[in-house]
């Protein structure tokens, strides 16, 4: 990829966007990774896996995980924008109207060349902020959107593959995994590693046996429009 390409990164999670782009987020510098799901709940609660990840409540976990994040996406030298909706462990998550919006406006702030958003892989706030981003597509066609595959999800059986099939039924064309300039260098994987270090929380609730799929190669999709596939009740 040019090194004057304007890269914009929606990251579902305080994690997603390194979990699956770390190398790239490596390889250009100035990097804006936009995290849709980084407010607490209205009222405090404790879920399971805020409590996996060693929190006594949500609003220790999201004061702490916000925090994580910046110090992560520093090592990186990627610019952290966090917008401040729920996810779906705390009941609460936004209407696909208003997601979209709000990312519209990141990205008219932001002006990326290309933005990268996540495929949307099994997990709901995933498949949330991917939706919103074909929406934002269709009205952006100027701007190239290329999907990530989400880590960790992706290396469950034939999720890559169904998404796949459900984008081209609804008039999406995913091109062949899209070759970025990712050198992926021991200075850049090492960039990665510590950066992924820096999400403690996370790293713990994932335990030693999920952390061993965390890292490993990246892979992204160019996406269009395919308006011949379009099957007409698909949006």
């Amino acid at each position: 990829m040019e090194s004057n390409q304007r890269l914009l990164v929606i990251s579902p999670h305080l994690d997603d966007a390194v979990l699956s782009c770390g190398l790239l987020l490596a390889a250009h510098p100035g990097t804006v990774v936009c995290t849709v799901f980084t407010a607490p709940p209205a009222e405090n609660i404790t879920t399971d896996w805020d409590r996996a990840a060693g929190f006594a409540d949500a609003f220790e976990a999201m004061r702490t995980r916000q925090a994580e994040d910046r110090e992560a996406l520093g090592l990186l030298s990627a610019l952290p924008v966090h917008l401040l909706f729920r996810d779906a462990q705390y009941h609460a998550s936004p209407g696909a109207d208003e997601l979209m919006t709000a990312l519209s406006q990141i990205v008219a702030h932001a002006k990326p060349t290309r933005v990268l958003m996540p495929l949307g892989l099994f997990h709901s706030d995933h498949v949330m902020v991917a939706n919103a981003c074909l929406a934002l597509m269709r009205r952006q066609p100027a701007t190239r959107f290329i999907a990530y595959e989400d880590v960790p999800y992706r290396r469950m059986s034939g999720v890559v593959q169904e998404r796949l099939c459900d984008l081209a039924k609804r008039g999406y064309a995913a091109d062949a995994p899209h070759a970025l300039d990712v050198p992926g260098t021991t200075q850049h994987e090492r960039m990665k590693r510590a950066a992924l270090d820096a999400y403690r929380s996370q790293l713990r609730a994932f335990g030693p046996e999920g952390q061993a799929s965390l890292f490993s190669p990246e892979r992204y999709w160019q996406l269009g429009r395919d308006e011949s596939s379009r099957h007409p009740q698909s949006a």
